[in-house]
């Protein structure tokens, strides 16, 4: 309890409430200060509620906290016996009734909120069956029901736009920045309408751009109604290729199988279905159904604190123990035959089990295989729309190995003549190596002979002349070919500018007029861009001057505001001042000795008192000190006098000392020093 006490000492002295309790004060409270607190949070959570109870009846207080907190479907602690015995304490401010339902209350502060909201729209008001005969009655009620269903729909649209990340700062800055856009597109549509006014056949011209974008909007939806029959068609092909494996796969089947082994493979299937829809699928519908109903029985519980689930807890622990002790007294008191049939179970419910085991086995190779069947479709779709052909599959793939057997042949044979022509390829490097080099010597042989006959140089002369003339013969008909090209290029060239020409020539007769109209136009666009500047540049002054207007409106706004609130706290600061006037007035009046004690003006004559009685003792302590003061000093200057005494006699003695050492001759660990 003590601490229930202290979580709701924590939660009231904090915002909203901010009581500024401690534990002693708040266990002090009278029932009716009691019941104004429980009042107050009451009225945090449900603002109808904000009611001085010293001005409501005692019953219309009671009944009104029932329905509040019947509504919140709070569940008084004890047994449902006791409702008689909360009532009452309800109604006469009892601690062990009120601390309960505060501590439940601050709790859930913002979930009660929530739902005391929500019961303004959704608690139907009850009218009885004799008025719902009446038409107008019985419409006007269903309408209502319709209002909040309609309102529940919205609720639930606003909470998950709530908890979608969406805030309402960005939904209004989304809305400012498109009306803006909205005004500039009207701004822009007045100026285009004002300036196709001055052009002839301005609404026929308006009626094709409509058209035309019409059109464009209808091609879009041709369009996607495009892509949409191309989707469709995608999925009827993909599932006529699948039709078209399982009927490949029956043909298989039917052309490789028995009829005996096809009754038999049928037989099993029969038997798994029955057993996966009399023994496991029923089981599992019964496992779920019992899942949902708990779940649903859980959400219909009220929300529970600390304190109720560790009693659900410490019942589930003790549950546990019962169960094991009843476990232990049945293996005790079992006979021979009971364990003999306890064998068969185990080994009936194994096999059950490895039975179930093997149905979920079987059931999940089922679906993979569905799914790998699926995966072969896309990928079989996906190579053909890559490649444009289909995959191949059965006797096709057979097929196809015979081909490649036969052109491995083949690719063997071609293999060997590329070998052959490899090393033929080696033999004629090798032969053009021995006649360069048979050549380089011959060239040598040439050169010493030139050199012997004295005309060196001369077949070398002999072999750039002839390439030169080789070259100049290729550049003489690189000429003559240059030359044809270019003279056909140039009538080509003349016969392209004829034709061009005379396909101009009524497009500049068409343009002459158009030329002239040009310059009319835009003779006009300059007149009417200088009326707009000189309309634009008033316009701007206007503005500049509406702007300072609305910018000293909004520093006197400014101000305004700041003196408001400077009024506002002033006058929070003598409501509070008020308040403690009147508490300290209560306290001071109050019979009781307790509250009178904590009245500020006990606490100040108390402290007055004290400081009295203090100043009495120093007064008596410096009377004292001054009765004393002149023995004292006289004390103190003997005192220093002595002192003075002493000093002088210690200074005689180390005089006397110095003189009686002087000539002598003193031994020091061992050594003689003459003292002069």
């Amino acid at each position: 309890m003590s601490e229930q006490i202290k979580s709701i000492v924590e939660q009231l002295n904090k915002e909203p409430f901010k009581k500024n309790f401690n534990l002693i004060t708040f266990d002090s409270l009278e029932p009716m200060q009691l019941l104004q607190v429980l009042n107050d949070v009451l009225a945090e959570i449900d603002p109808k509620q904000s009611i001085d109870i010293r001005e409501e009846m005692p019953d219309q207080t009671a009944k009104r906290m029932f329905g509040l907190l019947g509504m919140m479907k709070y569940k008084p602690p004890g047994n449902n016996t006791d409702t008689s015995s909360f009532r009452q304490g309800l109604v006469t401010g009892s601690k062990p009734v009120i601390h309960p339902i505060l501590y439940w209350l601050l709790q859930r502060t913002n979930e009660l909120k929530k739902r005391a909201y929500l019961a303004r729209f959704l608690m139907k008001l009850e009218v009885p069956g004799e008025f719902l005969q009446d038409d107008v009655v019985a419409d006007t009620y269903h309408q209502y029901g319709e209002l909040v269903e309609g309102f529940k729909t919205l609720h639930k649209e606003c909470e998950h736009l709530r908890s979608s990340g969406f805030s309402t700062a960005e939904i209004r800055r989304d809305i400012s920045a498109m009306e803006e856009e909205k005004d500039q597109l009207v701004k822009r549509v007045e100026r285009l309408k004002k300036r196709v006014e001055t052009v002839s056949n301005n609404q026929r011209m308006l009626e094709l751009a409509r058209q035309l974008r019409v059109e464009k909007e209808r091609e879009l939806s041709l369009a996607q109604q495009k892509q949409e029959q191309k989707n469709q068609l995608f999925l009827a092909e993909q599932r006529l290729q699948r039709s078209q494996l399982q009927l490949k796969d029956l043909r298989q089947a039917a052309a490789d199988a028995k009829p005996e082994s096809l009754m038999k493979r049928l037989e099993e299937e029969i038997k798994f279905n029955t057993y996966m829809g009399t023994d496991k699928l029923p089981k599992e519908l019964e496992s779920k159904t019992n899942a949902v109903q708990y779940l649903q029985k859980v959400v219909l519980e009220p929300a529970m604190g600390h304190a109720e689930l560790g009693e659900l807890e410490d019942k589930i622990r003790e549950i546990n123990i019962t169960i094991n002790q009843l476990i232990e007294k049945r293996m005790m008191r079992n006979d021979p035959m009971d364990d003999k049939l306890s064998l068969f179970r185990q080994q009936a419910s194994i096999i059950a089990r490895k039975k179930e085991a093997k149905a979920e086995e079987l059931q999940e190779a089922r679906e993979e295989m569905a799914s790998m069947d699926k995966v072969l479709t896309e990928k079989s779709s996906r190579v053909r729309d890559l490649d444009g052909n289909e995959v191949v599959q059965g006797d096709e793939v057979k097929r196809l190995i015979n081909k490649l057997r036969g052109k491995n042949v083949v690719f063997k044979k071609k293999r060997q003549v590329l070998a052959d022509l490899k090393r033929e390829y080696g033999i004629l490097q090798r032969t053009e190596e021995i006649l360069k080099q048979r050549h380089e010597t011959m060239q040598q042989q040439l050169q010493s002979l030139e050199v012997k006959q004295g005309i060196s140089g001369y077949s070398d002369t002999q072999e750039e002349l002839e390439r030169v003339s080789a070259i100049k013969s290729e550049l003489d008909e690189m000429k003559g070919r240059t030359l044809d090209d270019m003279s056909e290029m140039v009538k080509k060239l003349n016969s392209v500018i004829a034709e061009k020409k005379s396909a101009l020539a009524p497009v500049i007769k068409e343009l002459r007029p158009l030329r002239q109209n040009c310059q009319e136009l835009t003779q006009e666009y300059e007149e009417k861009k200088a009326q707009y500047d000189s309309c634009a540049a008033g316009l701007e002054s206007n503005r500049s001057k509406l702007e300072q207007e609305v910018r000293g409106l909004r520093e006197e706004n400014a101000q305004e505001e700041s003196r408001y609130h400077l009024i506002n706290c002033m006058k929070q600061v003598i409501e509070m001042q008020m308040q403690r006037a009147s508490d300290e007035m209560k306290a001071y009046v109050s019979s009781d000795p307790q509250e009178r004690r904590k009245a500020v003006r006990e606490q100040y004559t108390r402290n007055i008192l004290e400081q009295e009685n203090l100043g009495k003792k120093l007064r008596e302590k410096q009377k004292a000190v001054r009765e004393s003061h002149g023995p004292n000093m006289k004390q103190m200057t003997m005192w220093r006098d002595l002192q003075q005494l002493m000093e002088c006699k210690k200074q005689c003695y180390l005089k006397a000392q110095n003189q009686v050492s002087i000539g002598q001759v003193i031994q020091e660990g061992g050594e003689d020093r003459l003292v002069l």
